[in-house]
């Protein structure tokens, strides 16, 4: 069964840094297109990045650019999503999507309607 888990959400506050992780089973992430979405209340999901781990770029959006980086370790089938200098703006509940029937070349937050998701993590920034 292919599934994927967030974990490393929390509370901090402002200026600080989380790294969130998304852990797959079932498929390799290496092989897959993954990305970060993240959701406040009231607001519609915004993808946040994107990878194909085994080659291409990362995407990172520009609301989160300079702040935000996404990885791999592909010895642990997981992928990170490293969040820095937090702001409010940033809070909210960040879901992992991976979908291993997407190429490389079709890899883009916009694809991945028949990835697989996990649950969510929820991040909360304080001032």
């Amino acid at each position: 069964q292919e599934r994927v888990v967030e974990s490393g959400g929390g509370s901090v506050q402002v200026g600080g840094s989380l790294r969130l992780s998304c852990e797959a089973s079932g498929f390799t992430l290496s092989n897959s297109c993954v990305a970060w979405f993240r959701q406040a209340p009231g607001k519609e999901r915004e993808g946040v990045a994107s990878l194909y781990p085994t080659g291409g770029e990362a995407y990172i959006a520009d609301s989160v650019k300079g702040r935000f980086s996404i990885s791999p370790d592909n010895d642990q089938n997981m992928v990170y999503l490293e969040m820095n200098s937090l702001k409010p703006e940033d809070t909210g509940t960040y879901y992992c999507a991976a979908d291993p029937r997407l190429p490389l070349t079709w890899c883009s937050i916009h694809m991945l309607g028949g990835a697989r998701w996990g649950h969510g993590t929820q991040v909360t920034v304080s001032s």
